[in-house]
């Protein structure tokens, strides 16, 4: 499965209370995204995010369509309140307020995966 990774430029100094926000990240209810739910087109697999002192990295796991995780993540209320809890600690602001604006910001923080190697393959 693929996957992709986004980043964050972050101020120095505040591991804790970014532990905190995503710590209480309310996750959606099913990993479907597209299609139906008894045969879904896209689907989040899995989500981690790392940190290391001013760059924070969200990585996915999926399979399908990532433009379809990005408009679909751009309309979850937790991936909404996750963004408005993060604008005091970016040094770069993000602009995620709007569907269009949070998938334009996916897509400029987007690392393009250069390898990946699984068991799976």
């Amino acid at each position: 499965m693929p996957f992709a990774a986004l980043t964050y430029d972050i101020k120095a100094g505040y591991e804790k209370e970014l532990t905190e926000i995503f710590n209480g990240f309310k996750r959606v209810g099913s990993p479907a995204v597209g299609g139906d739910q008894e045969k879904p087109t896209t689907r989040i697999l899995a989500t981690a995010v790392f940190l290391r002192e001013t760059t924070m990295v969200r990585v996915i796991e999926y399979e399908g369509d990532l433009q379809e995780i990005a408009r679909h993540m751009a309309s979850q209320p937790g991936v909404q309140e996750v963004e408005r809890k993060l604008v005091p600690y970016l040094s770069r602001p993000r602009d995620t307020g709007t569907p269009e604006g949070f998938v334009a910001t996916f897509n400029r923080s987007l690392l393009p995966c250069l390898t990946q190697l699984s068991v799976r393959d």
